[in-house]
């Protein structure tokens, strides 16, 4: 008997191993049949402390070598401003740096992927022949939440094109003092309209269907990108408008003006929170676990991942970097799940490795953050589809994309006067003028119409940074073949005078600027600005089109000025501001912001007990379009447009 009974007990113990051998080998966070929470779990349980910390680390491009990225187990890369793999680098190029770092990811024991990451603040912005859509300051105007939600959807698609998932926007900081350098990023200073544009939000990252929990984070497939709601919170409040510096508010102005965005961000299934190097009432909110931790996560129940900004805990201590262990342990600790550590990340490895391995820092909170930057990219789908293809390519700078960049700027700008008189407007103008005029330093000027975050951090000056279409170049589109363009930079008020001009357009403003550099006490247009709008609209009949990031000084010109167009920072699609000024569409847009006086009254907003604008909030002139070009649009099959343009047309009795 016992002969029969040994190889059958053989066989069964061998059964038995290939069996074990086969279940270790099963990993259920490879498993996309499987809960998201059971994937997590498995995922969490099998990492070691070094791969857990790699997650929550995030490098700057230059730096993310393969071998660094498989030694380091680095969870994610960016682009800085003006990070790219070559000057004006194909969308190809792109995919192929991207895919050779997720490649270094994979690679690893866990092969958990990495994520990209990017600035894609008005348009897929770093990437040369992107569609660069007006900035946040002009898309308030519109009022037009649709608009704002079909930008976001364009801006993923050429986003994915180039191989990238995550886009670090959209910014929605409250601007209170357009002293700022950060206040073109800024939608409105009227919270109520910030929320409304959370609305790119379902566009960049697509509708939250009715069954996902609220803050649980969602990104709906290979054509969406993860956003990035910033920077949290009241960045848009600081005393002064100075860059980084302290909003000194009340819990109830705190809770009322800059919160309710994030509310509404979070409803809409934002994926990530990237925290504010400002401070509240003195105390940095890189460091403000009541805000992060106890607010966003506990309050409002955030479930994707809260991300510093560049170096932001390094800027805890003053001067920036003082006493870094104290910098990690208060970042980390008030509830940072993912660190900007761009070029010295080893320092920043070697710390919290450190500090966990001390008690310091408990597990629970490293555990906390790599739950949540697991979760955002299973969401994602980055296990399933770690690597992109060209497949996308031919939808960066596609012209559907730019045509919808062209309807946001015409319905961006703001018509501030118009003759003397509503009985005797001075826009439309007419296409059929024998000579006209075009001056300024912004009217031939690509750079200096897309403004900061174009190509480079701080924006380019001139024509060779992106492909798209100067103002000038769009009123020669425009006008009659007739018509004679003479366009002179700076003319002196006699060539004015004596060359017959029928009328002149001039286009002035800032020049490029980004945070920091952009910071500005006096708000004025810098030379020659004025005295182009003073030798030339003392000298013939003009219009003045201000291409800027924000209110700035206009008196005592507008005396001088026959109409008065805020442009703000419109892009690569100037056609859109011929589109209005020679009546193909009615001027709509109504300020987002108050236009001041003084620089002396700011901090001014509307409701303020010293409000006195030069143009209050919510003010703008409308005029009608000067022919039927917007009937057209419905061969085009604009719908909206048909129906607006044919209920107007029967009041009118057309």
């Amino acid at each position: 008997m016992g002969r029969f009974l040994l190889p059958i007990l053989g066989w069964f113990l061998l059964l038995s191993c290939l069996s074990a051998f086969t279940e270790a080998e099963y990993m259920r966070y490879k498993d996309p049949k499987k809960p998201l929470n059971v994937r997590i779990k498995d995922l969490m349980s099998r990492m070691t402390l070094a791969e857990k910390i790699g997650q929550m680390t995030q490098i700057e491009r230059k730096e993310a070598t393969p071998d660094v990225i498989s030694k380091y187990f680095i969870g994610s890369v960016l682009s800085g401003g003006g990070s790219v793999p070559a000057p004006k680098a194909s969308p190809e190029a792109w995919v192929d740096l991207v895919n050779g770092m997720q490649k270094a990811a994979l690679s690893t024991r866990l092969g958990i992927p990495m994520i990209y990451g990017i600035d894609a603040v008005h348009g897929h912005n770093n990437v040369y022949n992107a569609t660069i859509f007006p900035h946040n300051v002009g898309l308030g105007v519109t009022r037009d939440p649709a608009l704002i939600k079909r930008i976001g959807e364009a801006t993923a698609l050429e986003c994915r094109a180039t191989g990238i998932p995550y886009a670090f926007a959209p910014c929605i900081a409250v601007c209170r003092d357009p002293r700022w350098g950060r206040c073109y990023e800024s939608y409105s200073e009227d919270h109520t309209i910030v929320q409304a544009m959370t609305e790119i939000i379902p566009g960049l990252q697509g509708d939250v269907p009715p069954d996902v929990k609220k803050g649980v984070p969602f990104v709906g497939g290979k054509t969406k990108v993860a956003a990035c709601a910033k920077h949290f919170v009241g960045d848009g409040g600081t005393t002064k408008g100075i860059d980084e510096n302290n909003t000194v508010i009340d819990s109830r102005g705190l809770f009322s003006i800059h919160m309710p965005a994030y509310h509404d961000s979070i409803k809409k299934g934002v994926a990530t929170v990237m925290v504010s190097y400002s401070s509240w009432n003195g105390l940095r909110m890189h460091a403000n676990r009541d805000l992060v931790t106890g607010y966003l996560k506990n309050k409002l129940k955030f479930r994707g991942f809260v991300i510093s900004d560049w170096e932001g805990i390094d800027r805890i201590t003053d001067p920036p970097g003082r006493n870094y262990s104290y910098s990690v342990e208060a970042g980390v600790g008030a509830g940072i799940d993912m660190i900007m550590v761009p070029e010295d990340f080893t320092k920043f490895l070697n710390e919290l490795t450190s500090q966990v391995k001390k008690n310091i820092i408990p597990m629970s909170r490293i555990d906390d953050a790599v739950k949540r930057i697991l979760r955002v990219k299973f969401v994602m789908g980055l296990f399933e589809s770690p690597l992109a293809d060209y497949s996308l390519a031919n939808q960066l700078g596609s012209q559907e994309h730019r045509d919808l960049a062209r309807e946001a700027v015409r319905k961006s700008l703001v018509l501030l006067k118009n003759g003397e008189s509503a009985d005797k407007p001075f826009v439309p103008l007419p296409k059929n003028a024998k000579k006209i005029l075009v001056a300024g330093s912004h009217a031939d000027n690509l750079g200096r119409q897309c403004g900061g975050w174009t190509i480079e951090w701080q924006g380019v000056n001139g024509n060779d940074l992106t492909t798209g279409t100067t103002i000038l170049n769009a009123i020669k589109k425009t006008v009659d073949p007739t018509t004679q363009v003479i366009y002179n930079e700076n003319p002196d008020s006699n060539y004015v005078k004596t060359n017959s001009f029928d009328y002149a357009i001039v286009v002035v403003g800032e020049p490029p600027y980004a945070e920091m550099q952009g910071d500005s006490f006096n708000l004025t247009i810098p030379e020659p600005g004025p005295t182009t709008i003073s030798s030339v609209c003392g000298a013939v009949k003009c219009v003045v089109v201000v291409i800027s990031g924000r209110p700035v000084v206009l008196q005592p010109y507008v005396s001088y000025m026959d109409a008065l167009v805020a442009a703000w920072l419109p892009g690569t699609e100037g056609q859109g501001v011929t589109d209005v000024l020679f009546g193909d569409y009615g001027f709509t847009g109504k300020l987002a912001r108050t236009w001041f006086k003084t620089v002396d009254q700011l901090p001014m907003n509307v409701g303020d007990k010293h409000y006195d604008p030069l143009f209050p909030f919510g003010f703008g002139l409308t005029t009608k379009p000067s022919n039927r070009t917007e009937f057209i649009g419905l061969i085009f099959g604009d719908l909206e447009m048909f129906s607006r343009y044919y209920v107007e047309g029967c009041k009118d009795g057309v």
